[in-house]
């Protein structure tokens, strides 16, 4: 397998990075799906509808772009590594905390914390590896360290599926704490990038980011906007995808969580073909086809009426979803200035992230006052229409593909 010959091919070193910087994006990813996956639990223990519930989504994902930014400068100044131990530290603290909450106002508080703390790890560990890793085979770990997101979601419902009904949704959050351990394999195993090493970024590195930006503002806002578009791709039809299937079709929890595993065994394969494949044909063409390959698959996996047809709409969808999805990392990290990069693909990453951040609000909003409870014209309708924009934005773009990222400056 290509995969197999080009990890073989990475060092020790190289290795360690890549497995801990994949491992804390899947935890990340985690911690944050488990809220995903007890929408439900959490809108019956708190007698709220589900639209007070994604509140909670909305302020995790709002609060990103402060994470991005401040473990961002955190990172560019003292160091990629550090930071990411830090950050992993942080974010598990604070899903433990969020088990404990004793109101619907507390735990938003909670998970508005968090969500600094998420909003740093994307940007800190896909810099420390493209940073550290050749450029040969780029497309195919941008692929994979992309689908580390969904094998957190895959994990998040096995233990939805598995432990939910023994533990309650606040056992849920004690699990997420379990991140924390993963600290001790980077603080043994994983060195500093040797860009950040070589490169000695400059102490004015605050001074620094906002040179880069204002010197470098029409890409910046084009990635803000790839990222709007990119976000409200996956958040739109992932975040109260479960909801539906439990409200609507009436799926228990473990059906729900089956359909969300195999789902999320599509998103991975999708995620790791196209970054592979956008090696061959470019970054910009292999999401295009990805985006423009979900609205397809819509009445499927909106429409159907078994678990068997959910299974394989879910598959699809994701796949596709993925697919675009698993382009970035490598895309966001050839198209950002060297001498900030522990910041910029990061926060612009987040900042697209806020502008989209309202969406699970905004369709069950819409579910609760336009369509009578119903899903599926809501869930439709999303990917119609950010499918689209995501195909129209990323073809006026531009791309670097295999652009040198050993150095800072």
């Amino acid at each position: 397998m290509e995969f197999v010959g080009h990890f073989r091919r990475l060092t020790a070193v190289q290795r360690n990075t890549f497995i801990a910087c994949f491992l804390g994006w899947s935890l990340d990813a985690f911690d944050f799906f488990i809220l995903v996956l007890c929408v439900n639990a959490l809108a019956s223990q708190f007698h709220e509808k589900v639209s007070a519930i994604t509140e909670a989504i909305f302020w995790t994902l709002a609060m990103r772009p402060v994470g991005a930014f401040l473990f961002g400068l955190l990172a560019d100044r003292y160091g990629r590594r550090l930071t990411l131990m830090i950050d992993i530290i942080a974010f598990s603290v604070l899903e433990l905390a969020s088990a404990f909450a004793p109101s619907l106002k507390v735990f938003i508080i909670m998970r508005a914390f968090f969500g600094i703390a998420m909003g740093g790890e994307w940007g800190v560990g896909a810099a420390l590896t493209f940073e550290t890793l050749p450029a040969e085979g780029r497309g195919l770990f941008s692929g994979l360290l992309q689908e580390g997101y969904v094998v957190g979601y895959l994990l998040a419902a096995l233990a939805y599926r598995t432990l939910f009904p023994v533990f309650g949704w606040r056992g849920m959050f004690v699990l997420g704490a379990l991140p924390a351990f993963l600290v001790i394999y980077i603080r043994t195993k994983v060195k500093e990038s040797p860009a950040w090493l070589q490169g000695q970024v400059a102490r004015e590195t605050e001074k620094g980011l906002g040179r880069d930006i204002v010197s470098h503002l029409g890409i910046f806002a084009f990635l803000v906007v790839l990222m709007f578009a990119f976000n409200s791709f996956s958040h739109g039809t992932q975040d109260l995808y479960p909801t539906f299937l439990e409200r609507n079709m009436k799926f228990t929890p473990q059906t729900t969580g089956l359909i969300v595993i195999i789902y999320n065994l599509g998103a991975l394969l999708g995620g790791i073909l196209f970054g592979t494949w956008s090696e061959r044909i470019g970054r910009r063409r292999a999401i295009i086809v990805a985006a423009l390959l979900a609205i397809p698959v819509i009445p499927l996996w909106a429409y159907s009426h078994s678990v068997p047809m959910f299974a394989i709409g879910g598959f699809l969808m994701q796949f596709m979803v993925q697919g675009a999805w698993g382009v970035i990392p490598a895309h966001l990290n050839e198209l950002s200035p060297p001498s900030v990069r522990g910041t910029f693909p990061g926060f612009a990453y987040q900042l697209g992230n806020l502008l989209s951040s309202r969406n699970a609000v905004i369709q069950a909003k819409l579910v609760e006052t336009r369509y009578g409870g119903s899903y599926p014209p809501v869930l439709a309708w999303t990917v119609l229409t950010i499918a689209s924009l995501l195909a129209i934005v990323t073809l006026s773009g531009r791309e670097r593909r295999g652009v040198d990222l050993t150095k800072t400056g």
